[in-house]
């Protein structure tokens, strides 16, 4: 029978080499996942271009049918 040779990992937690490689791999994957990718800033804009043209469709119905846009 084979015997698994147990290490003890950074937090003091005695592991297995396997446990301890998994555990290296999950740090690594989940550092990258949740690197920001910088899109914040281009939303943003976007929103505001679009905000733009709604206010601008808004004020056209409102002179083409005064009476009919009087809740926009």
């Amino acid at each position: 029978m084979s015997t698994r040779k147990t290490v003890t990992s950074d937090s003091g937690a005695r592991m297995s080499q396997y446990d301890q490689e998994v555990e290296r791999r999950l740090q690594a994957l989940e550092s990258k996942a949740h690197v920001p990718c910088g899109g914040g800033s281009s939303d943003n804009d976007r929103l505001a271009a679009l905000e733009a043209r709604l206010d601008l469709v808004v004020e056209a119905l409102k002179q083409a049918a005064p009476g009919a846009a009087t809740k926009l």
